[in-house]
């Protein structure tokens, strides 16, 4: 984190306040462009590596306009929730490491899409749904015990869905092919940056466990 406070005294002026918002109001015009037309987010404003190298540079920016979920309901509660997980973390880490964090993968979203494109010669159009996935994640690693009302009548502790979620893409991960697997791994390069050191301690904390209860048999 060290790294992160170097570069916060040097760039910290130029961080978005409450990004998220902003974020929101992306999403929800991508959700009322897709009740006008469902297939101009993919023909216009999806990642798309080829289109970019046509010309089409807006979508660098643009594949952001993709809401998380379809169907009016389910799309306010998801941006809902993504606002209110995002917000969260600003508060937590604070506005530069939030936009940090945020633009990380949206870097590592787009080398994913330029790496399986040169790798493969086919591209791939991408949309949020793993930057998504990686705010997800990045709450439920910092608070996995809070709660939340699933179908508005189950509590449920942010830990057991990160789980779930966890499962989920490593299937992804392990039926994709291997570039498929790289684009997946530079889509949470921010999980990894950020978590990567709590992973590692975490392991060697559960090796250590391990051997002392194998001592103690």
């Amino acid at each position: 984190m060290n790294f992160f406070r170097k570069l916060e005294r040097k760039f910290g002026r130029f961080a978005i306040p409450n990004l998220m918002y902003y974020i929101i109001m992306m999403y929800a015009a991508g959700f009322v462009m897709s009740l006008f037309n469902p297939y101009f987010y993919v023909q216009y404003l999806a990642l798309d590596a080829a289109a970019i190298l046509r010309g089409q540079v807006w979508r660098i920016v643009t594949f952001l306009v993709c809401p998380p979920q379809s169907g009016v309901l389910f799309a306010l509660l998801a941006m809902y929730l993504y606002y209110s997980i995002g917000s969260t973390l600003e508060r937590v880490w604070g506005t530069f490491r939030f936009n940090m964090f945020f633009f990380m993968g949206v870097l590592g979203h787009i080398i994913a899409a330029f790496l399986v494109y040169g790798v493969t010669g086919f591209s791939v159009p991408m949309s949020p749904y793993y930057l998504n996935e990686s705010l997800f994640l990045a709450f439920a690693l910092l608070y996995p015990d809070f709660q939340v009302m699933l179908f508005f009548v189950l509590p449920v502790k942010m830990k057991w869905l990160a789980w779930l979620d966890v499962a989920f893409l490593v299937l992804e991960f392990l039926r994709s092919s291997w570039s498929g697997k790289l684009a997946i791994l530079f889509a949470f390069a921010n999980i990894l940056l950020f978590f990567g050191k709590d992973f590692w301690q975490f392991i060697q904390n559960q090796i250590r466990r391990y051997q002392y209860r194998k001592k103690m048999k």
